[in-house]
């Protein structure tokens, strides 16, 4: 019988052996794109979550202790999502990215960079082809027997919270390390607080709604600017024993900027507040207040406040103790919400 002879295989041979067992080495595996020289741009978001700018009052500084909300309570939540949207060579690409950020896929070159939040409602996004002339604007509503507050302004839905971030140039390069960009999502819309208090009468109020005239219809998504064109906004207030209040959110004042201030001359400029209460009785009174000055000191959210409101008895009693119809005919807005055709 020959004698057993032992094969030693050569030590190439159990290289390779070892490399299948154990995977590529991260520098060899340029098939797998994490570890392929590709572009790794990472998204990290940061949210800032202010619900007015200060102008010519500051509110955080001098908030009143005796009133029922702190100022932090009207801080707006970050958004769930981000869009973001990727021009090249005047042609744009979109994706979704996680609330924290993430991967933004894109390729080799230099781009320019636009992101918002994913989860408005109302808000519609308008030529988005270019970053310069994006905008944001929201849906057209309507309430009957409206008294026109400005000849020829359309009346709007609030919109909802918008959040964006801007980045004029960015160069995406090939490495293999993920490369981390910092983006700020600042606040687009901002919150007025706005408080209507009763000097008599507040006892036969049961329902409220107000509008206010003389606001941006659009913000600019690039810069936060707002040119000249103005609406009305159309909100519902909370009715309590001191009064109506509402939080309405909105795009700020028209022709303003961020870095300038007011772009034009505000002299001749009005705001004006109205406020419909619908009485225990169910009659409905209407009242009107210029708060133009009011809010001219506050292009980016603040707090407006009217005093004074009488509801005389006479109004209050009148018809008896009749009860109120919450479901009573022309009480209730309409809301445009465009519908997809095919």
């Amino acid at each position: 019988m020959k004698p057993l002879v032992k094969i030693v295989p050569p030590l190439r041979i159990i290289g390779v052996l070892l490399l299948a067992l154990t995977g590529c080495r991260k520098e060899l595996c340029y098939t797998h794109d994490e570890h392929s020289y590709s572009v790794k741009t990472h998204v990290k978001a940061d949210w800032e979550q202010e619900w007015e700018r200060t102008y010519y009052v500051d509110w955080e500084e001098v908030w009143r202790e005796e009133w029922p909300r702190e100022y932090d309570e009207f801080r707006p939540d970050p958004g769930t999502g981000i869009r973001a949207l990727v021009y090249t060579d005047g042609k744009m690409s979109e994706s979704n990215l996680e609330q924290e950020g993430g991967r933004l896929h894109m390729s080799e070159g230099t781009h320019t960079l636009l992101f918002y939040n994913n989860n408005t409602e109302y808000i519609v996004f308008d030529e988005v082809a270019s970053s310069a002339t994006a905008t944001a604007t929201t849906r057209t509503r309507t309430r009957s027997n409206f008294t026109t507050l400005h000849e020829g302004e359309r009346t709007i839905t609030p919109p909802d919270m918008l959040y964006g971030a801007f980045v004029r140039e960015y160069t995406a390069e090939k490495t293999l390390e993920a490369v981390s960009l910092p983006v700020e999502m600042r606040p687009l819309t901002y919150s007025y607080l706005i408080r209507y208090r009763f000097a008599s009468g507040q006892q036969y109020v049961a329902q409220a709604r107000g509008a206010l005239a003389g606001m941006a219809e659009k913000v600019y998504l690039q810069d936060g600017h707002t040119d000249g064109t103005s609406a009305t906004l159309l909100f519902d207030c909370k009715v309590d024993e001191i009064g109506c209040t509402a939080l309405l959110q909105s795009f700020g004042v028209p022709d303003y900027s961020y870095t300038d201030g007011y772009t034009t001359d505000q002299t001749n400029k009005s705001y004006v507040l109205s406020l419909e209460v619908q009485l225990k009785n169910g009659k409905k009174l209407d009242y009107t207040f210029d708060v133009s000055r009011m809010v001219q000191a506050q292009p980016r959210g603040g707090v407006i406040q009217v005093t004074d409101i009488v509801v005389s008895d006479e109004d209050g009693q009148e018809g008896g103790s009749g009860g109120f119809d919450v479901d009573v005919d022309g009480w209730g807005d309409q809301i445009d919400i465009p519908l997809p055709l095919g």
